[in-house]
């Protein structure tokens, strides 16, 4: 190989490595000195780099170093991304714990607006909430309440262990919206409605039959846990 064609090849190689896009051979040829047989040393740059972990690839009308498909799968990284729940479902779920079993409509009243599509998913896929019954009242609607995961993740030991009004506000915790006022005069009141208001549930039927309500069938994938 000649020197011109030594440094055409340095050249070539580096703008190729500079630039994350495929670099149009049009590129290419403008940047190399005249005479110079610009697929000639494509093919052999391609060569050279066969069997490398990095390849030289053809990418319609550009050139691009990719990386060998035979080991890419070593070079992916898992990461957990914790993100924090919405005010919308920090309050749901508060509700939940102070008012189950509760039914969605009881929790929009008290909030004093609807819930947006997906909020009952989210913290029924984190395993903090679940199906409690049926309401013995027109429509049977489900009720919700907390689990054990919820009382695990907030370490306590049962639901009784959630702060009275007393505590809530002296942590500054309670402020003056309607549905916040609301959850606060209700908060002392007694944590379960009258147990013959309620259609309880097997244990295998709170998967099976009492699917999420079919409006909050939002995307879990940005489903946050904290």
């Amino acid at each position: 190989m000649t020197e011109i064609n030594t440094h055409a090849l340095k050249v070539l190689e580096a703008l190729i490595f500079a630039s994350a896009e495929p670099v149009p051979k049009k590129v290419l040829e403008d940047k190399m000195p005249d005479g110079v047989e610009l697929d000639l040393l494509l093919e052999e740059l391609k060569s050279h780099y066969a069997n490398r972990g990095v390849n030289l690839v053809n990418r319609g009308n550009g050139w691009a170093f990719r990386t060998d498909p035979l080991i890419a799968q070593s070079l992916m990284v898992n990461r957990t991304v914790n993100r924090k729940l919405s005010r919308a479902a920090v309050e749901t779920l508060a509700i939940c714990a102070y008012h189950q079993p509760v039914t969605r409509a009881e929790i929009e009243e008290i909030r004093g607006v609807g819930l947006s599509k997906g909020i009952m998913d989210v913290l029924f896929e984190a395993g903090w909430i679940r199906p409690r019954g049926r309401r013995r009242t027109p429509g049977r609607p489900v009720t919700w309440g907390t689990t054990e995961r919820f009382l695990d993740h907030f370490a306590m030991e049962s639901i009784d262990d959630l702060p009275g009004m007393d505590e809530l506000k002296a942590a500054g915790l309670i402020d003056k919206r309607p549905a916040i006022q609301t959850l606060s005069t209700r908060a002392n009141t007694t944590l379960t409605n009258n147990p013959d208001e309620l259609e309880e549930l097997p244990e295998k039927d709170l998967i099976n039959e009492i699917p999420l309500d079919p409006d909050d069938g939002e995307d879990l994938a940005s489903l946050v846990t904290e």
